[in-house]
């Protein structure tokens, strides 16, 4: 298994991982999100108080990112979760090692469980949450939502 390293997402980070979620939103499928982003839009969705992100990279490259926030539609205790993997690097690690650090700040956080909402058309990310521990608790709109306790 590569070397991936994971750490705290910062700003200078948010253009590659605008590109990386990008290519997925073009390639469809597994994302509900639509339209491009832009590094301007994740530097400001990074900002949001409460949200924890981490990045894997290996020699520099971003592999993956994953961020924890609260949400309006959730109780305080929990916290939302998104993991996006480059396209082509998935079967490294990328998102086993992110969850990792992800569900330790959750728990340094004081979160008690982390919500997963996935379209229900998206087999890899119910597989990847599914294989994290995370077992559906609603259904909704064509989405399903998997809870994790911590």
């Amino acid at each position: 298994m590569p070397d991936i390293h994971i750490r705290r997402a910062q700003t200078f980070d948010a253009g590659a991982m605008a590109a990386l979620l990008n290519a997925i939103i073009e390639k469809g499928g597994t994302t509900a999100f639509s339209a491009a982003v832009t590094g301007d839009a994740l530097r400001d969705w990074m900002a949001r108080d409460g949200d924890i992100w981490h990045v894997a990279e290996l020699d520099g490259e971003i592999l993956g990112f994953q961020w924890i926030g609260p949400r309006e539609k959730l109780p305080p205790e929990a916290c939302d979760i998104a993991t996006f993997v480059a396209l082509g690097k998935h079967g490294l690690g990328v998102g086993s090692r992110l969850f990792e650090a992800t569900r330790a700040a959750a728990r340094s956080d004081g979160y008690a469980w982390i919500n997963a909402t996935i379209m229900a058309y998206n087999e890899g990310g119910l597989a990847y949450y599914g294989s994290r521990g995370f077992e559906d608790w609603k259904h909704a709109d064509g989405r399903i939502w998997k809870r994790c306790p911590l």
